[in-house]
C-alpha cells in the first residue's frame, strides 16, 4: 500500500548551502548549519522561530554533545560550542598539512564516537581539487583517528541497526558504501559498493538509515532524496522535492516519523533561481510510513 507522500517548506532558511540536519528529541527542535553562510541555525516546529549563531568560517556539521552544548565542524577544527554563551573551543585540529581544506559531514556512532570527514578546496559548487579529503573518527577522549584517505567529498554516513555496518558517501565516486564496522575499536573493513546512483539523480550527498535499517539518501543535483534497501542495493522509492541541490536528510517530529531535507541556492544561476524560489530552504517529507531512531551525542 502506497502511503500518501506531501512535501512542504518548513524552514524558510534560504541558506547558501543548508546541511546536517539533526533532530533533538529533548528540545523537539532541528538543529542544520549553512555551511558557506557559516552559521548554526536551530529551529522550533512549535513557534516557527529560528535562532542562528556565526560561526566565523565554514561549518560542516553540528551536533548535540552529551556534557552539553555542541560539537561542530568549523574550518579545520572540532570545536565544543555553547549555544548561551556562543563561546566556542577548538577540541581537535585535522589535515594541519592542507590548509585549504575544511571539515564537510559529522555524525555520531552509536557509542558516542565522532566520525568526521573532510574535502579539498571547492573551485564551484561540487568541484573541488580531487582525493584531498579523509575520514577521520575523534574518539571520546578526543584523540583522532584516520580512517580513509584520498577521500573527494567526504558525506553521509550512519550505522546499520546491529551496528556492525558503517554506511558511507564520497560523493563524486557516485555510489553508497557500506564497511564492517566495529563499535568497540571503531575500525573500519571490507568497503563495498550498496548502490550506484543512476543517471539523473545527482551526487549522493547526506543520508541517514530509517527504524527499518533501510537508507535515505539526499541527491545533489537530483532534487530528490533516494530510499535504499542496502541487504538488496534495490531503490525503493524516490521523494521528489522542489528544488534541485537537495543535500542531506533526518528523521524527526514528535514520534520521528518527518524527514527533514536541508538544500542548496548556491551555485544556481538566475534563470534557475527564478525556477527554484524554494532553494535553501528545508522541508518536510510526510506519510512516508517509516520512522527514524534516536540521536546519538558525543561523549566526549
Amino acid at each position: 500500500m502506497m502511503s500518501s507522500v506531501r512535501v512542504e517548506c518548513a524552514v524558510k532558511a534560504g541558506a547558501l548551502i543548508g546541511e546536517g540536519p539533526v533532530w533533538e528529541e529533548s528540545e523537539q527542535t532541528l538543529l542544520f548549519v549553512d555551511i558557506a553562510g557559516r552559521k548554526i541555525h536551530r529551529w522550533s516546529p512549535t513557534t516557527n522561530q529560528i535562532q542562528s549563531v556565526e560561526t566565523g568560517d565554514n561549518v560542516g556539521f553540528a551536533v548535540p554533545r552529551r556534557s552539553g552544548g555542541y560539537v561542530a565542524g568549523v574550518g579545520r577544527s572540532i570545536v565544543a560550542f555553547d549555544w548561551s554563551t556562543q563561546m566556542m573551543t577548538s577540541l581537535a585540529e585535522v589535515d594541519e598539512d592542507k590548509p585549504n581544506n575544511r571539515l564537510n559531514d559529522g555524525k555520531v556512532d552509536p557509542i558516542g564516537r565522532l566520525l568526521a570527514g573532510t574535502m579539498g578546496k571547492e573551485v564551484r559548487p561540487a568541484e573541488v581539487q580531487r582525493r584531498q579529503g579523509s575520514l577521520f573518527s575523534v574518539n571520546p577522549d578526543l584523540t583522532v583517528t584516520t580512517h580513509l584517505t584520498q577521500v573527494d567529498i567526504s558525506n553521509g554516513m550512519d550505522w546499520s541497526l546491529d551496528q556492525r555496518t558503517f554506511f558511507y558517501i564520497d560523493s563524486l565516486s557516485l555510489t553508497v558504501d557500506a564497511f564492517d564496522y566495529d563499535s568497540t575499536s571503531g575500525h573500519l573493513g571490507n568497503r563495498r559498493v550498496v548502490y550506484r546512483m543512476e543517471e539523473g539523480e545527482g551526487l549522493p550527498d547526506g543520508m541517514v538509515v530509517d527504524g527499518d535499517g533501510r537508507l535515505w539518501v539526499a541527491c545533489y543535483n537530483g532534487g530528490r532524496v533516494i530510499n535504499i534497501d542496502p541487504a538488496t542495493g534495490v531503490r525503493m522509492q524516490t521523494v521528489s522535492l522542489p528544488v534541485m541541490k537537495t543535500t542531506s536528510v533526518c528523521f524527526g517530529g514528535p514520534d520521528l516519523s518527518h524527514l527533514y531535507v536541508t538544500s542548496a541556492s548556491l551555485g544556481l544561476d538566475q534563470s534557475e533561481s527564478r525556477q527554484q524560489p524554494l532553494a535553501g530552504h528545508t522541508f518536510r517529507v510526510l506519510g512516508l510510513g517509516v520512522k527514524g531512531r534516536p540521536l546519538n551525542s558525543f561523549s566526549g
